[in-house]
This record gives C-alpha cells, sequence and structure tokens, in this order.
C-alpha cells in the first residue's frame, strides 16, 4: 500500500498540520486501518476509494479511533488527488461519515465544503479551569465533541500550557482554545486558535479544520462577519480563509505533499 504525508494549511514543508493519505481499491479492515493509523501517528490519516472519476469515499483515522470529521486530512487528500493526477475536474465530492464534502481547486488554493456546528454558551467545568492552569477566561461555549473557550489576547492562547491529562479525562473529544486578534499580529488575521485531543492520541493538533466549523459561526456572529481569515498559532502554524455560507463553511487553504512510502507489511 503506498502511503504519502501531505502538509495542509500551508505551502511550507514542515508546517500546517500532516495528514497520511492512502488511496486503495477497496478499505483495508477497520482493524487495520487503525493500526496504520497509529503507525504512522498524524492526528489522522485518510483512506481513500474512487466512486467515480471525480467522487470518492473518505475515511479518517485518529491515532486512536475512526473521525466523523477531519478537515486537514481531506485537504490533504484533495492536494494529492490532483497532484498525482487522479481527477482531472476542479471539483471532488466526497462521501463521508460526516456527509456530503467537495473540493474545489483554484490555482495553488483549495476550497473545503463543510458543514457548520453551533456552540452553545457553556459553565466552565472545574476539570478544564485546572486543565488551562486556572487563567483568566472571557466565555466559554462547548457541543457534543469539543470545549471552545474564548481567551482575552493571541498572547494567552499563545502562552498556554495546558494540562493534557486533564484535558483526556473532559467527557468530550476535544478542547479549542481562541482569541480575537486586537492588532498583537498581521491585521489581515481576524481570530487565532489552538486544539488538543489528548483523548484519541492528539495532544496538540497542529491545524484543525473541524475546530473551523465551529469557530466559524461563533466569530462570525461575535464580529457580524461572515469572511474571516484565521490563524492557527501552534508551533507549526497553519492559515485558512474561512466563510460562513448559511449551514456550511468553507475552508480555503493550500498544502504540499512532503514524504510518500511503501507500507511493506500489514498483520
Amino acid at each position: 500500500m503506498h502511503i504519502w504525508q501531505v502538509n495542509a494549511f500551508t505551502n511550507e514543508p514542515f508546517k500546517g498540520n500532516p495528514a497520511g493519505v492512502c488511496i486503495v481499491d477497496e478499505f483495508p479492515s477497520d482493524d487495520l486501518c487503525q493500526k496504520i493509523a497509529a503507525e504512522v501517528n498524524y492526528s489522522e490519516t485518510s483512506f481513500l476509494k474512487k466512486i467515480t472519476p471525480s467522487h470518492y469515499h473518505i475515511r479518517w483515522f485518529s491515532p486512536k479511533d475512526e473521525c466523523g470529521l477531519c478537515g486537514h486530512a481531506t485537504l490533504a487528500a484533495a492536494h494529492l488527488l490532483w497532484e498525482k493526477n487522479h481527477v482531472e475536474e476542479d471539483m471532488i465530492t466526497f462521501e463521508s461519515m460526516g456527509g456530503p464534502l467537495t473540493a474545489q481547486r483554484n490555482g495553488e488554493w483549495i476550497t473545503l465544503n463543510f458543514p457548520s456546528f453551533i456552540v452553545e454558551p457553556a459553565p466552565m467545568p472545574e476539570l478544564l479551569n485546572k486543565a488551562l492552569g486556572f487563567i483568566p477566561v472571557t466565555s466559554v461555549y462547548k457541543d457534543e465533541v469539543m470545549y471552545i473557550v474564548v481567551l482575552p489576547s493571541v498572547e494567552a492562547v499563545r502562552e498556554l500550557k495546558p494540562n493534557f491529562a486533564k484535558i483526556a479525562q473532559l467527557p468530550c473529544r476535544s478542547v479549542t482554545v481562541t482569541a480575537l486578534n486586537e492588532g498583537e499580529i498581521d491585521s489581515n488575521i481576524d481570530f487565532v486558535s489552538r486544539y488538543f485531543a489528548p483523548k484519541v492520541g492528539i495532544p496538540e493538533d497542529p491545524v484543525c479544520g473541524s475546530a473551523h466549523c465551529r469557530l466559524t459561526p461563533l466569530w462570525a456572529e461575535k464580529l457580524n462577519k461572515y469572511s474571516m481569515n484565521a490563524l492557527q498559532i501552534s508551533e507549526r502554524t497553519g492559515f485558512i480563509r474561512v466563510t460562513l455560507e448559511n449551514t456550511r463553511v468553507t475552508l480555503t487553504a493550500q498544502a504540499i505533499t512532503v514524504m510518500e512510502g511503501n507500507l511493506l507489511a500489514a498483520a
């Protein structure tokens, strides 16, 4: 089985979010997909099966489970399908656990069309407060998948040193922290974030597309602005142009292939 590493939400090697991409004639067993994802140990590895020339079934595996929706591994997959000339059309459609998705090519940029998710205001759980070190917090939101914590500044997001063991004990998949950019960094950036999912083997995800399916409607409402520029300020960093379109979010970004290889043995 051939496997590639594609860095998503960047056009530079060693930045953005690395994803494994495997193009298969038939999906391996769930157990083998999970073992490959754990062996590769990226935050997600995508498996792609062609249905028609520009329509694929996509599945995503973290090191510990199958994921319901993943932005960066979809961006990586679309980039690779075009780069390796598997698809001639400028639009790719995907069947996925997260519903129907699309990727549109425009030069070096790719626009993903994903569902948007509304997070609701929530009290700060004591365990999450401990996990974040009792730092000042502006507001807290949640849905069934993640907590989103709004911090008072870009610096607060950047300097945060979370307790991953405590985050893993929370009754959710992940935690995102975010802040408005009020002139602290490039004025082109509207908001920043970081994402933590130690429960599924991802202490810090360098750039998370599915988090931006929640951050986009949240910041759109706060700013009364429906097209924004987002920067995830992990150590690797990643840039996304986000737009809220009714019940959908578009994520526009770049990707770069940095490695390829072959799986020589499978149990």
